[in-house]
């Protein structure tokens, strides 16, 4: 390979290739089309649920064929990979988003600088070396995730503890926007954040269920990282749901030990309050 042909990783060389693919088609198309092939090509290589399987693999296909070729969009990739190899520590598609002049402003989207976002996950995470110690890991949620610029801070605050956070906390993302959906998924799984992204509009459909095992609904697209689909993590979401099975069998125990109770005696005239130990039914 040429000196020149190496991959570098820089915001100019990502510009100029990206300009290619735009000669006949708007930015807003090529961006659209890049951010869903590279999203489906890293979800097909860990999740083979059919639903999500099939669906993304012809989504893929129908993406490189508007974009030509999959040549372009494979450099653009490795491009975008050295970015985040050189310096995890930042949003490369946020800020290549906003030099595009990408930012739909009808839905009001203008990505947060990197440095603010740092600045709130200091503040917000908190003490993490506790918070780790007491349950084993933690969970991180960004409910307008945008690119994912507030997690990967959240992230890369996690350097500065003894724990690693790609064994030791759950990245989850909800963004109504399915473009800036996919950017923060690319990212998330680019720089091995275990976690997920819930397309979907936060304030009428919200993500529900355990952090470890979302239910996806109607309206709703998730998109797991292939991190968090690692043998370290199916081993915790076994442990879990064991947790939540004797949880449930000693919760029901206590519940059904006694019952309160309210009659009414019509001779008497009088209410009768009181309780009686029944069956646990275990």
């Amino acid at each position: 390979m040429k000196k020149s042909e190496i991959v570098q990783g820089t915001e100019k060389e990502f510009m100029e290739v990206f300009k290619q693919l735009c000669v006949s088609r708007s930015s807003w198309q090529v961006w659209a089309d890049l951010m869903s092939a590279m999203a489906c090509s890293l979800s097909n290589v860990m999740d083979r649920t059919p639903e999500h399987y099939e669906a993304r693999e012809k989504e893929y296909e129908e993406c490189i064929r508007r974009l030509g070729s999959v040549e372009v969009p494979a450099k653009i990739a490795g491009i975008i990979v050295m970015a985040l190899e050189n310096n995890p520590d930042q949003d490369f598609l946020g800020e290549m988003f906003m030099k595009l002049n990408l930012g739909n402003h009808w839905k009001g989207q203008f990505f947060t600088p990197y440095s603010v976002c740092e600045a709130m996950a200091k503040i917000s995470c908190g003490d993490l070396e506790n918070q780790i110690r007491e349950k084993g890991y933690i969970s991180i949620c960004d409910p307008a995730c945008g690119a994912g610029a507030t997690l990967i801070a959240a992230a890369n605050n996690m350097k500065s503890t003894q724990y690693n956070f790609q064994n030791h906390a759950v990245f989850v993302g909800q963004d109504i926007d399915r473009v800036a959906g996919m950017m923060c998924y690319i990212q998330l799984s680019l720089i091995g954040c275990p976690g997920y992204v819930c397309i979907g509009n936060t304030l009428t459909n919200p993500l529900t269920g355990h952090v470890l095992f979302p239910q996806e609904k109607e309206g709703q697209e998730l998109w797991y990282t292939p991190m968090f689909q690692s043998e370290i993590w199916e081993y915790r979401k076994i442990f879990e749901r064991m947790k939540l099975m004797c949880g449930t069998a000693t919760t029901k125990k206590t519940v059904e030990k006694e019952r309160f109770y309210m009659f009414f005696d019509f001779e008497k005239k009088e209410v009768t309050y009181g309780r009686k130990e029944i069956g646990t039914g275990i």
